[in-house]
């Protein structure tokens, strides 16, 4: 692999632009202790000049939010028939828009929790209180509240109580145009990788999240401390298979590529219920597919070294 050049993308100008830095920095350092040589890329109005000046034998996508998760960044390398570890543009859109993904989930059977995604205007031209007075009849309390695109669970919170629910809209609307109002599932929360290696799609081990605040939001994410991992998930075989073989019908079915994480949450039943894909996990040092690839034995550097390889013979 001492032959091969990779330019890694980080950075860009999401809401997550921080999160995508630490991502990068820690993937790249990874790849050079397998002996590839790395690029490393701020995403900004230079990128195209670049790829087509410093042209890398394959481009690994660090990017989390906006132009990096929603097919923009990928749409344009395929435009410069650049390869790419990750999922083609249209999937990636596909995935970007929760309501989207989620209706597609459902259609194939797959279990999510039930959900309406609104509009701002919607709450504006129909009334405010009639609007959420209807969506708390269908759903109930307590909610999940959520932008209907990102990730990092920017904007996303539980309301438990009635007269938390118009200002967590608000909160929820700074990040987002549509907001994706889920049924609140109690359950073991999950999250499962799936990376393309040998050809073959391989589930690494669940990975179960226990935030000390109860709510796997920014902080418990990024925050060292803030939450317990456990891998593999505390869950018995019969039901780590089970979330196993949801994610992988989910990677699938909605046409992902290379590496996705699935998060979910096994309910107190039993059911697997997705709560979305992401298409560029995180790699920082306390995200889940890192702490996967280690409990399954892998190297992250060796990983995506593979993924390079397997990109790069795939042009």
């Amino acid at each position: 692999m001492t032959d091969r050049t990779v330019a890694v993308l980080a950075g860009g100008l999401s809401h997550e632009r921080e999160v995508s830095l630490r991502s990068g920095r820690r993937v790249a350092g990874a790849l050079r202790s397998s002996g590839v040589s790395v690029f490393e890329w701020d995403v900004d109005a230079h990128l195209v000049e670049r790829l087509r000046t410093e042209r890398p034998d394959a481009v690994v996508i660090a990017l989390h939010g906006g132009e990096g998760e929603n097919g923009a960044v990928q749409a344009v390398l395929e435009l410069l028939d650049v390869p790419f570890v990750g999922t083609p543009a249209p999937a990636c859109r596909r995935v970007w828009d929760k309501p989207t993904a989620k209706s597609e989930l459902r259609r194939a059977g797959l279990d999510t929790p039930d959900w309406v995604a609104l509009p701002h205007a919607t709450f504006r031209a129909l009334g405010a209180r009639a609007v959420l007075d209807s969506m708390l009849d269908r759903l109930g309390l307590p909610l999940m509240l959520k932008p209907d695109q990102g990730g990092s669970a920017l904007g996303a919170q539980v309301v438990t109580t009635i007269e938390d629910l118009p200002s967590a809209m608000v909160s929820c609307l700074a990040y987002c145009d549509t907001v994706l109002a889920e049924r609140f599932i109690d359950g073991t929360e999950v999250a499962v990788s799936v990376v393309e290696i040998d050809d073959e799609p391989r589930v690494l081990p669940p990975v179960g999240i226990e935030p000390l605040g109860g709510v796997y939001d920014y902080s418990a994410r990024y925050t060292p401390g803030n939450t317990t991992f456990h891998c593999p998930a505390p869950l018995d075989p019969e039901l780590l298979t089970r979330v196993q073989d949801v994610a992988l019908a989910a990677h699938q079915l909605l046409g992902l590529r290379d590496l996705s994480r699935t998060d979910a949450i096994v309910d107190r039943d039993g059911n697997v219920q997705i709560l979305e894909l992401n298409v560029s996990p995180g790699l920082t040092d306390t995200s889940l597919l890192p702490t996967a690839a280690t409990a399954a034995g892998l190297d992250l550097g060796d990983l995506f070294a593979s993924l390079v390889e397997r990109v790069v013979d795939r042009a």
